[in-house]
């Protein structure tokens, strides 16, 4: 039985790479993204030049202004066009594997668990050395189409993937063997395990333990005190033992919806591993509600709906309809049934849906004026405003998990 195959691919730097697209004068030049120099907020991104000097993502701006070179460039960011770029990431990524899950912005994990005989060359040498070199051909892609920088990692579980693509920056692919996993991981320092933060990393330090492998080697009562519960789980993650599991997608984490702004696009997608008619009644109902949300988030009504949809053998189909502008979810909804209904032609199994808003008008209208849906979903914002997102949703995305036990 072949070893699961998972991907951490990181967009390196990602905030200062697109400002570099953005504005060419910035290559090579020391940068921080998040303020102006001097003032106020915090650093969301640092390029390597000045990460020499101490400046960190997290940091204040003011501390940052303090430690970095007086060459340094300081930009307030261009956050409306960084979503774009990561979508465009993923779409990229998507054409080699139909299981991507997004951890962030910049950070998605990628399933390639059996790909080996879909992507062998009769050159290659082993099985590793093609999920390699697919990896490569991915971040080459990246660089290619859209001028980013990328890093990635293979392992066999989802904390490995994330070491080693730490390990491979900046633009490199790293992976880690089967069964090498423990050897790579113990001289390294436990801050670069998942899950150690500089508390923690402080209070192992005064215990003399600085290594993974030390950590590894010191008894449980030691541990405790720092970890509590998590502390087997801890000792496993720096043996590389780890679940292969990609978790939920959190692309919502990091939306940015600049209130008024028309132009681009507003898009959500779900990757499964296999849908049943009932998951893809609750996804495509899901998606709706998101894309909505933000369009009144916004505060602007959409003109034209797009569906994607991908097939298992990874056929991709887009239906897309002009439509009256509006930002109503069950208005939305049931264009996509339609357009669904039009691209669901085939009988295999489906594993990405998504969908797109666009041709964005500004929402004039003053919703509590109005009867009927307008007011239902001026509530239902009310609601996810005070008690979150999750606080409240159409019968349909809940599914099954709306329905009470009797």
């Amino acid at each position: 039985m072949l070893a699961p195959r998972i991907c951490c691919l990181d967009l390196d730097t990602f905030f200062v790479s697109v400002e570099r697209l953005l504005d060419p004068s910035l290559r090579d030049r020391p940068v921080v993204v998040g303020g102006q120099r001097g003032g106020r907020g915090v650093v969301t991104s640092a390029s390597y030049e000045v990460r020499a000097f101490g400046v960190r993502a997290g940091m204040s701006i003011r501390e940052a202004s303090e430690r970095a070179p007086a060459e340094a460039v300081f930009v307030s960011g261009h956050h409306e066009v960084y979503g774009d770029y990561s979508q465009r990431a993923r779409e990229i990524v998507e054409r080699f594997s139909p299981i991507v899950i997004a951890a962030s912005i910049d950070e998605h994990y990628i399933d390639f668990s059996g790909c080996e005989r879909l992507y062998h060359r009769p050159e290659d040498a082993d099985h590793d050395f093609t999920i390699l070199r697919t990896v490569r051909a991915i971040t080459q892609a990246i660089a290619d189409e859209l001028g980013l920088p990328a890093s990635a990692g293979i392992a066999t579980s989802k904390p490995m993937a994330k070491v080693a693509s730490a390990l491979a920056k900046p633009r490199g692919v790293l992976l880690v063997a089967a069964g090498s996993e423990a050897a790579t991981l113990a001289p390294l320092s436990v801050r670069r395990l998942p899950g150690i933060g500089p508390v923690s990393e402080a209070r192992l330090h005064a215990l003399g333990i600085e290594t993974l492998a030390q950590l590894v080697s010191a008894e449980e009562c030691v541990l405790r005190p720092i970890f509590g519960a998590y502390t087997p789980g801890i000792r496993a993650a720096a043996r590389g033992q780890g679940s292969d599991d990609l978790g939920r997608e959190r692309p919502a984490f990091r939306e940015h919806d600049p209130r008024g702004v028309c132009a681009g696009t507003i898009s959500n997608e779900r990757t499964f591993f296999e849908a049943t008619a009932d998951t893809t009644r609750e996804v495509i109902s899901g998606l709706c509600e998101r894309v909505c949300s933000r369009a009144r988030r916004r505060g602007v009504l959409a003109g034209q709906v797009t569906l994607k949809l991908r097939y298992s053998d990874f056929q991709t189909l887009t239906r897309g309809r002009t439509i009256e502008p509006t930002s109503i979810d069950f208005e939305i909804h049931r264009v996509v049934q339609e357009l669904y209904r039009e691209a669901r032609t085939r009988p295999l199994s489906i594993r990405l849906l998504g969908i797109a808003l666009a041709k964005f008008r500004p929402d004039a209208a003053q919703l509590p004026l109005f009867d009927g849906g307008e007011r239902r979903v001026l509530a239902v914002d009310r609601v996810r405003e005070k008690f979150g997102y999750d606080a409240v949703h159409l019968a349909t995305t809940l599914g099954g998990r709306g329905r009470r036990s009797r």
